[in-house]
């Protein structure tokens, strides 16, 4: 060994020991810088948790990441020193960035109505497991023991939202995501606003370097309504309308004081602001539960909590998440925009200040919107115009990728088992939108394309050659199959396909996965291209993650005992079972508003409705996500069946039947000392796994589908708790 090797040894020896500053410090130094969690993570290779364990002292690097870090945090304290006052550690570098914004009428979504049931095309709902590629990416790492609220800066030292209600004393109280209670001096709507604005301190630091801070979220009780002049309810025709009029009272009253409204108006989820100058935002958000901001179905009965409660249920949603911009939908969609802005500042070297970019911040979707191939426009889009009035478009002139609603009747082996075990895909279209490459920019159109798997795009090809008796389930195995008891990866209904038709690439793919030549017709392709959605799919998990783990559900747990503490799981805490549903919300709503419909606005067919006028109105992103989720469930299929012989007699979206002897998942799944089939179906809270859903009897399932007629219902949506009402099957 040289005696340049040898020094090169001892200097590694001496960086595995280096000294780190505190936890405080180390936080201090990155935020100094303007650095997020998610930049360290990424330039250290580890995940965001581990950097947030770091900060917080629950645990320490090791070599080599260790020593990276260690050269990081000395580089940061050359340039930043420790400040001499304690009381400055949390002030910003006087070299960081300045942040950019924009008037709050720019943000993207926009909630006309009291609710949002996300776009008229179906929406995902959770399915099918993700996998990257034709490997599995199943992360079965341990859960982060709580999400980094983002760092506490002084502006915001009581976090990002505040529930205000008013005693039987009159005296109005502000309830924070951290128990504390401030008193509200304030007697009316535009007071209320400068107070939250100057006084209450709430407010989120930004989710990503080049991104803003959250604005304020203010939750009006019932009570509070009443205190500043607004109706409890909305009468019907608001309700539709999504507002109340904009002679009411109170509007006037902020219209006086100089605020302004959203294009929205005053809804349920209202936005106050007055014009952004320089870099500060005046903008407070409200939301009004009994105006039905929070929708049943996403936010089960936290309108109904008392107010330090449902503070509770909104700050862990806001420190694990973000502080809710609208519905769940909405929010998911501002999720992608807040990590991935679409434009960053960079130094002026005339002024020394700071200025927007030219062009786009890379990765991200820009701030123009971008038009869709007419291959993937759903009907009534613009750039259909042309087409004639009434006309169907087939498969071979629209791209239709949906999730799974398949099922068939049972064998004559089938009908001897005892029961059906329903299986489940947990954050199944989240783990499908982790490490997918999807278009950022406009689609090229391009004749007689060669397939490229990495490649995004929409490809009309003939996938009809492709045989399900004989498929490749391995690099050198084949594997011999029934066909006829499996369903179509190609088609959302299983249906074999007859001939050519649009796919989005993971579709394509995994054809070719299967074994099989394809030789695409023509295709529209995206050149500008990136993993756009990794970073909304991390902080979605870290969030779902840590949530379950607080009530009770590890990542680490082996199988049975996985299955024990998902038995009762939600009645540990029914709050943060809220949480849970809302962010499982969040993930399919945001994937919905990528297609988002006409709402009313007097829209016709051919003309631009206002979804299309934000950057990530982006359909072709929507269908690559449910094109690999689906695929990906098909793999787990596929290789259950080579191996167990076993077929599915139903799926829906993320949810899987088969019939079995057993009661329980483990009596099905092919475990031996304690681990899977290498891709297959892995019991699990991390998403791309898979839960119990629930059991029913053989004797049930036939006797629903011969209670209505139909040898082909499709059990699946009925399996955890076996009821089927009249109402399901459309009588």
């Amino acid at each position: 060994m040289s005696e340049s090797e040898l020094f090169d040894a001892v200097d590694a020896l001496l960086a595995s020991r280096a000294t780190l500053p505190s936890p405080e410090e180390r936080k201090r130094l990155r935020r100094a810088h303007g650095l997020t969690v998610e930049e360290v993570a990424d330039a250290l290779k580890v995940r965001r948790a581990t950097v947030t364990s770091w900060e917080s002292g629950r645990t320490e690097p090791r070599p080599p990441e260790r020593d990276a870090y260690a050269r990081l945090l000395d580089g940061l304290a050359k340039l930043y020193p420790t400040p001499a006052d304690p009381g400055d550690e949390n002030a910003p570098a006087s070299g960081a960035p300045a942040e950019t914004s924009a008037d709050p009428t720019d943000i993207a979504p926009t909630d006309t109505g009291p609710t949002d049931t996300g776009p008229t095309d179906t929406a995902p709902t959770d399915t099918a497991p993700a996998n990257t590629a034709s490997t599995d990416t199943e992360s079965a790492g341990p859960a982060p023991t709580a999400a980094d609220p983002t760092s506490v800066e002084p502006r915001f030292e009581n976090g990002p939202l505040a529930v205000v209600d008013v005693g039987d004393d009159g005296r109005a109280s502000a309830y924070c995501a951290d128990g504390l209670i401030l008193d509200v001096p304030a007697k009316s709507l535009p007071a209320l606003v400068e107070w939250t604005l100057k006084e209450a301190g709430l407010g989120q630091p930004k989710l990503s370097g080049p991104g803003k801070p959250s604005d304020p979220l203010i939750v009006l009780t019932e009570a509070a309504l009443g205190r500043y002049g607004l109706p409890v309810a909305l009468t019907e025709e608001e309700r539709l309308a999504g507002r109340i009029p904009e002679n009411h009272k109170t509007v006037k009253q902020l219209i006086r004081a100089d605020w302004k409204l959203t294009r929205r108006g005053f809804g349920p989820w209202a936005r106050i602001y007055r014009p952004a100058t320089g870099s500060e935002r005046n903008c407070v958000q409200l939301c009004l539960p009994s105006w039905g901001a929070l929708d049943p179905r996403h936010w089960g009965a936290a309108a109904q909590l008392p107010p330090a409660d449902l503070a509770r249920v909104l700050g862990t949603y806001a420190a694990r998440v973000m502080t809710p911009r609208g519905s769940t939908a909405v929010t998911g969609l501002e999720l992608m925009t807040a990590l991935h802005p679409p434009t960053r500042a960079v130094r002026d070297e005339t002024t020394g200040g700071f200025r927007k970019a030219d062009g786009k911040n890379p990765g991200s979707l820009g701030e123009e919107p971008v038009d869709p191939a007419p291959c993937e426009a759903p009907d009534g889009h613009p750039v259909l115009a042309d087409l004639p009035r009434f006309h169907v478009r087939g498969p071979d002139e629209k791209l239709f990728e949906e999730a799974y609603d398949w099922a068939r009747p049972l064998t004559d082996d089938e009908c001897l088992r005892r029961n059906l075990v329903g299986i489940d895909v947990n954050m199944a279209f989240a783990a499908g939108a982790n490490g997918l490459t999807v278009g950022l920019g406009a689609p090229t159109h391009v004749e007689e394309p060669v397939f490229d798997p990495k490649l995004p795009g929409s490809w009309l090809v003939d996938l009809s050659h492709v045989d399900l008796s004989r498929v490749k389930v391995a690099k050198d195995r084949w594997a011999e199959l029934d066909a006829d008891l499996l369903p179509s990866p190609f088609t959302p209904k299983g249906d074999h396909p007859g001939g050519p038709a649009w796919y989005a690439t993971p579709t394509v793919a995994y054809a070719v996965e299967l074994g099989y030549e394809v030789r695409p017709v023509e295709a529209w392709l995206r050149y500008d291209n990136g993993r756009y959605l990794d970073a909304w799919y991390n902080r979605l998990r870290d969030a779902y993650l840590a949530t379950m783990a607080d009530l009770g559900v590890g990542a680490d747990l082996p199988p049975a005992d996985f299955l024990a503490a998902m038995d009762g799981w939600a009645g540990r805490d029914p709050q943060l079972a809220i949480v849970v549903s809302a962010i499982k919300a969040t993930v399919k709503g945001g994937l919905g508003k990528l297609r988002e419909r006409p709402r009313g606005e007097g829209w016709r067919s051919g003309r631009r409705w206002r979804a299309l006028e934000r950057p990530t109105w982006r359909p072709d992103i929507r269908a690559a996500v449910i094109s690999r989720t689906r695929v990906n469930l098909h793999r787990k299929i596929v290789r259950h069946a080579a191996f167990t012989g076993d077929y599915p007699v139903a799926v829906l979206s993320d949810c899987v039947v088969y019939a079995v002897d057993g009661a329980s998942p483990l009596d099905f799944l092919p475990y031996r000392d304690g681990k899977p089939l290498p891709g297959g179906f892995r019991l699990g809270v991390n998403p791309g796994l898979v839960k119990h859903e629930g059991t029913q009897s053989v004797l049930w399932g036939e006797g629903v589908r011969e209670r209505f007629g139909a040898p082909e219902l499709n059990l699946a949506r009925y399996i955890k708790d076996g009821t089927v009402t009249d109402a399901d099957n459309g009588e």
